[in-house]
């Protein structure tokens, strides 16, 4: 399988790679409960990829406590690891944040958050691995 190709993986592939939990997330659009995955709070340096296909997404750098229980942050590591589409579920309408290479679904974005950006890139812990930095 090339790179590029992770989204045409059947959801029986997924299963097997990915938890009950991460499967649900990262596949099905799901939201973990807030205060309860492992990274809201977490205060480690590195760089947040994507659970599925190890794309780079955001940096500890960028990550702030928003007070939501998810892990937040003001932006992404490069505009082009992550992209975004309308989502109307739960009659609102917010904007989905997905990973540009396999099409995980991360969480959404606000524009309530701080400067500069003045984004909140609020992200399941689930849909997330830190690849940790020596501070």
């Amino acid at each position: 399988m090339t790179e590029n190709n992770h989204s045409s993986k059947s959801d029986e592939e997924w299963k097997k790679k990915l938890s009950p939990e991460q499967f649900e997330i990262c596949r099905k659009k799901a939201t973990e409960p807030p205060f309860s995955g492992g990274y809201y709070n977490c205060k480690e340096k590195g760089i947040y990829q994507c659970v599925c296909c190890g794309n780079d997404l955001f940096s500890s750098n960028t990550k702030y406590d928003s007070g939501t229980g998810w892990p937040s942050f003001w932006d992404s590591i490069n505009k082009e690891n992550v992209k975004t589409e309308s989502d109307s579920s739960y009659g609102v309408t917010r904007i989905e944040v997905m990973c540009s290479k396999c099409n995980s679904h991360l969480g959404h974005v606000f524009d309530d958050g701080p400067s500069p950006t003045n984004q909140r890139f609020c992200i399941n812990s689930a849909s997330l691995k830190l690849k940790k930095m020596d501070a």
